[in-house]
């Protein structure tokens, strides 16, 4: 058998469906169409923001490019914190609110209903608080019937409702008739409709939708829509949207980068009132201070009548006067100690930001507090979405405390530090004074307060600078993001895509077909062709029967039909394969797998093409089970076959019929049938009609039993010059097939060849006959 691949057959079955399958692609490309146009179009807002990088972040110039290799990397990455900070519920609840997302109005169209936000057809004035609006989940219908009046389907009403003026309101299964700028109660309180005016005017006639959506929804809505994506080792960020309405999705994106600016400042501000509030807290004490010490020197002077300071400070030494001027630096020292130490013990649950920058001599006390202070910026915006068992508040938490505690003991270290050198310079300055043996005790005195005096002066005016610098940093505050490029929305929708959506519409509408077809012709196990049959049998092919119209089950002597022509092809090719037979008649055994294949008809009408090429033809019904073949010739089966084997007295010519039409075509039909077939066919007296045949005839035609049912035409084969094995095509299993290849192979049936019977021309089975003088033409397809 061949098993080389026919690219002709392959594509054969999807041709002779083209129809279908040009079909198939205008009903997909029909419904992508109609998608198309009644589908809810996406459209895409970007924005790209540069995000500030914070002096904490800041790092030297040599670990930056060690960190660009890999080195020093740290996870803690100050844009990934922004990112998160940016989609954090709170800041997109904000931007929701500010934008009122959660009330949509649908004008209906023609085609569909179209959401309206920059200009809604309506205002809607609710009584309730926010807190109780952000929480309703409602739909209701409104169609303005008039300048004044809309009739209100859809909503939820909190009480059975008492018209005064029955003439305005109508009260019906349609919903309830109200006018413009009427209060009317809900079950969420009192809301109040007021119509637009100037260009964007409510059309009467309106069919509007106005639907209130949960506040939470929206924002969870738009967090899993935003996208933020940047580029490693950049602080550049770009933020994406998509929504169904082109403004809001550039609105969203402007408000929320407005929004997370809001809060980046707010955080700084905090830092600022802390400070601030320090500084105050201070200045109080200080004054206070300077005021007792500035009482204590007035009391002196008084006491001990002290009224030219200036004459008697000249007695001082120069190196005093420096000795003194670091005495008193680092006694303020040592109070800014103090003062922070007291506020870090005041602080236990570490959610207070320390006071920056208030003046202590040491950097590394400076930088701890920047970092203290950022981690507790951290922590506190964590815990807005989150709860103090989160692993990373946890973390946080301890980073703090480490912290606070390296902060409590730099400060110890530091004022340790300066208590020495305090001591340090009182001693010397006691030594100095105590060379200047002709001062007199009580300036020694006056001396002393003259240096507290100066020591809350020089505190009290550095408060003063400090809080002028806070208040100057909170007016000159600057946003955290740097708007690169402003939010800008597509023109054109990014879904769905038409181009997408139509060679999806394509490849669905090509696909599905022709998988169908492949999927059929996978299971289809029928034998429709002559390549079918060759692939399953070896048995040589002697033709293939056409299909024809039920009327016309047999051929004539004139008849250019392609039937006629295929049996005059049998006819010829049974005449080269027979031509060594000579004075005697050519046997032909007509057989088939099962029943209704055809054998009876093919029997007939092969008998007939042979005897209109005016040979003497003999047709032999031998299939006595159920006969058919006379049948078709209208031949009466009471007396035949049978009764010339079980009667001895019957010559073979008393069971012979001339036909009434053809001088050349006898019938010998099956007679009545028996109980017992098979036996009756083993007689002598069928030898005897062979013989007797044989001399008279030039060809005898034997209609037999299908040999897959029964045993009588294996009983009788050995009569057969030739057997014809018919298939018929669309019915026949080429499982079955089987059943005449073993008889091929095991040679039980002499000379053996097959022909396939009702084959579809029109489905491009077969080879199709048409020449004469009737051709038919053929179509354009059938030449692919």
């Amino acid at each position: 058998m061949n098993q080389n691949i026919d690219f002709k057959e392959v594509i054969t079955p999807y041709l002779h469906k083209w129809k279908f399958i040009v079909l198939c692609v205008i009903v997909a490309i029909s419904f992508a169409l109609v998608y198309l146009r009644y589908a809810d179009y996406e459209y895409q807002a970007n924005a790209k923001i540069k995000i500030k990088e914070t002096e904490a972040n800041k790092t030297l110039p040599e670990i930056s490019q060690l960190q660009n290799y890999g080195l020093f990397k740290t996870e803690n990455n100050n844009v990934l914190d922004e990112i998160e900070v940016i989609k954090s519920r709170i800041i997109i609840e904000q931007a929701v609110k500010d934008l009122k997302f959660n009330i949509q109005y649908f004008v209906e169209g023609r085609i569909k209903a179209t959401e309206e936000y920059k200009n809604p057809p309506l205002n809607i004035n609710f009584s309730a608080p926010d807190s109780i609006i952000h929480t309703i989940d409602t739909t209701f219908n409104i169609k303005i019937q008039s300048a004044t009046n809309f009739l209100l389907k859809g909503i939820n009403f909190s009480e059975k409702l008492n018209f005064k003026n029955n003439e305005d309101v109508d009260l019906d299964d349609e919903g309830t008739v109200y006018a413009f700028g009427e209060s009317i109660p809900t079950s969420f309180g009192a809301i109040t409709i007021t119509p637009r005016i100037g260009e964007s005017a409510t059309k009467i006639g309106s069919n509007i939708k106005i639907k209130i959506n949960p506040l939470a929804t929206v924002v969870s809505k738009y967090k899993s829509n935003l996208i933020i994506g940047h580029q490693e080792m950049s602080s550049i960020i770009t933020l994406t949207i998509n929504d169904n309405v082109q403004e809001k999705a550039s609105l969203f994106l402007d408000k929320l980068i407005e929004k997370y600016n809001e809060d980046v400042q707010n955080d700084k501000q905090m830092v600022v009132d802390a400070t601030s509030e320090f500084i105050n807290n201070r200045l109080e004490i200080v004054s206070e201070e300077l005021g007792s010490v500035d009482s204590n020197a007035e009391t002196i002077q008084k006491t001990n009548k002290l009224t030219d300071l200036a004459t008697q400070s000249n007695i001082y030494l120069e190196s005093e006067r420096q000795n003194e001027d670091r005495l008193v630096e680092t006694a303020m020292q040592i109070q800014l100690i103090d003062y922070m130490n007291q506020h870090i013990d005041k602080d236990i649950d570490n959610k207070e930001l320390l006071p920056a920058n208030i003046g202590i001599a040491d950097n590394s006390v400076e930088q701890l507090t920047q970092q203290y202070n950022n981690l507790v910026l951290e922590k506190n915006r964590l815990l807005k979405n989150s709860s103090e068992k989160n692993p990373t508040v946890v973390n946080l938490t301890n980073q703090i405390n480490q912290l606070r505690t390296n902060l409590s003991q730099s400060l110890n270290n530091i004022k340790h530090t300066n208590e020495m050198n305090y001591n340090s310079l009182v001693a010397e300055n006691q030594r100095i004074s105590s060379k200047i043996y002709s001062a007199p005790k009580k300036q020694r005195q006056f001396r002393d307060i003259k240096r507290q005096q100066d020591i809350k002066e020089g505190l009290y005016l550095y408060l003063l600078e400090k809080r002028e610098e806070a208040a100057i940093t909170h007016g000159v505050s600057s946003p955290n993001a740097k708007i690169v490029d402003k939010s800008y929305a597509s023109s054109k929708p990014v879904a769905p895509k038409q181009s997408v959506i139509i060679l999806a519409a394509l490849i669905l509408g090509f696909g599905i077909p022709v998988a169908l077809i492949y999927l059929l012709n996978l299971l289809d196990d029928k034998v429709h062709n002559i390549n079918d049959v060759k692939k399953q049998v070896t048995i040589p092919f002697i033709g293939d029967i056409p299909k024809s119209k039920k009327t016309q089950k047999l051929i004539s002597k004139v008849d250019y039909t392609p039937k006629a022509e295929a049996f005059r092809m049998v006819r010829t090719n049974l005449e080269f394969m027979l031509q060594n037979i000579e004075n005697r008649a050519k046997v032909i055994f007509v057989t088939s797998t099962t029943s209704k294949e055809g054998k009876s008809h093919t029997a007939t009408n092969l008998a007939l093409s042979l005897s209109f090429s005016e040979k003497k033809v003999l047709l032999v019904e031998t299939d006595i089970r159920v006969p058919k073949a006379t049948n078709y010739l209208a031949v009466d089966n009471d007396f035949g076959l049978t009764n010339f084997i079980g009667n001895h007295k019957i010559e073979p010519q008393g069971i012979i019929f001339k036909h009434k039409d053809n001088e050349y075509f006898d019938v010998i039909p099956s007679g009545t049938i028996p109980p017992n077939p098979a036996e009756l066919l083993m007689s002598n007296r069928v030898k005897e009609l062979f013989d007797y045949a044989s001399e008279k005839y030039e060809y005898i035609i034997v209609d037999t039993a299908a040999i897959g049912l029964v045993t009588d035409t294996l009983l009788i084969s050995k009569y057969a010059d030739l057997f014809i094995f018919v298939a018929k095509a669309n019915y026949i299993t080429k499982k079955q097939l089987e059943l005449a290849q073993r008889m091929y192979t095991e040679n039980r049936l002499p000379n053996m060849t097959i022909l396939l019977n009702n084959v579809d021309h029109k489905k491009g089975y077969g080879y199709g006959y048409g020449y004469g003088n009737h051709p038919k033409k053929k179509k354009w397809w059938k030449f692919a």
